[in-house]
């Protein structure tokens, strides 16, 4: 598929339609739900390893969360929304979504997936025939993948290729002039606490779509160089805090006017539940840099 260059603030054609447009590469989505009582602890145990929620795995089963009332009279205790998030996140999977239009993964165009290099994890610069290196607010993307199927264990070994557009709401390998270059887009392999981390910016934002960040995940490390059969393809969208706080700083002007067009229950994404269990858990400054954290079930 051959993309056009887009116009200057405008949203990108096609862009993330939904499942009907990309649903050749997506698993199918699990329906969602699950009850808090007697297991409760178990799940907040799972989530612990690593992940962006620990401090909600404090609350033991039965008892009831500082903030979050008293119990019912069936003893199922009114669980605050961090509590609820925590294990939601542990025994529901992440929400399918599509790649887009501009995966790189070799399903619509350019493969960066077989190139050599792409394997790394500081990925501000382009590899292989360019070094550029793009600006923008520094980002640490921590992902805590989960194997539902062995109750919520660490998925070590798995490997997670990432990618979103640069700090004026640009892909590189697809947009005009950037097709040959290759930046904000790399694989990591999980460690033991199944957990993978990019060094990256804080991604702009473009009409049409709410800050995110794209990512597939692998069975293991040479599927993901291979572009083989993918686990989960899914989206991370970032805070509403942070987004305003790095789109009021220079080099982001062009989503200071773009984000307040778009809101997480209008995008064409995560509007259909919020984006309860891709939204990043965020921390930081346009100074020091930010970090994300994200526990992903697969």
């Amino acid at each position: 598929m051959t993309t056009s260059p887009q116009p200057p603030h405008e949203p990108h054609a096609n862009h993330d339609r939904g499942l009907e447009f990309d649903l050749s590469t997506l698993l199918s989505r699990r329906s969602l739900g699950m009850f808090l009582g007697a297991g409760t602890a178990a799940a907040l145990a799972a989530c612990t390893p690593g992940g962006s929620n620990t401090g909600a795995a404090s609350a033991s089963a039965g008892s009831t969360p500082a903030s979050s009332g008293t119990a019912a009279a069936t003893g199922t205790p009114s669980a605050s929304p961090t509590l609820t998030r925590a294990i939601a996140e542990c025994g529901v999977e992440i929400p399918a979504e599509t790649a887009g239009p501009y995966p790189g993964d070799g399903s619509n165009g350019p493969n960066v997936l077989a190139a050599s290099g792409v394997v790394r994890q500081d990925i501000t610069s382009s590899f292989g025939t360019s070094s550029t290196r793009v600006d923008g607010v520094p980002l640490t993307v921590t992902l805590t993948l989960l194997d539902n199927a062995a109750g919520c264990t660490p998925l070590a070994g798995a490997a997670v290729y990432a990618w979103h557009c640069d700090k004026d709401g640009k892909y590189s390998m697809y947009d005009a002039g950037l097709k040959n270059e290759n930046y904000l887009r790399g694989v990591q392999e999980a460690d033991t606490n199944g957990q993978v981390t990019f060094q990256t910016i804080f991604p702009g934002a473009y009409s049409g779509r709410w800050p995110h960040i794209h990512f597939e995940v692998f069975e293991a490390m040479d599927n993901a160089t291979a572009a083989g059969q993918v686990l989960a393809v899914s989206q991370i969208a970032l805070t509403d805090a942070g987004c305003k706080e790095v789109y009021a700083s220079a080099g982001y002007e062009s989503s200071a006017r773009n984000f307040p067009r778009t809101t997480l229950t209008s995008d064409n994404v995560f509007g259909d539940d919020g984006g309860i269990y891709q939204l990043a858990t965020m921390s930081g400054s346009v100074s020091g840099g930010y970090t994300a954290g994200l526990n992903v079930t697969v």
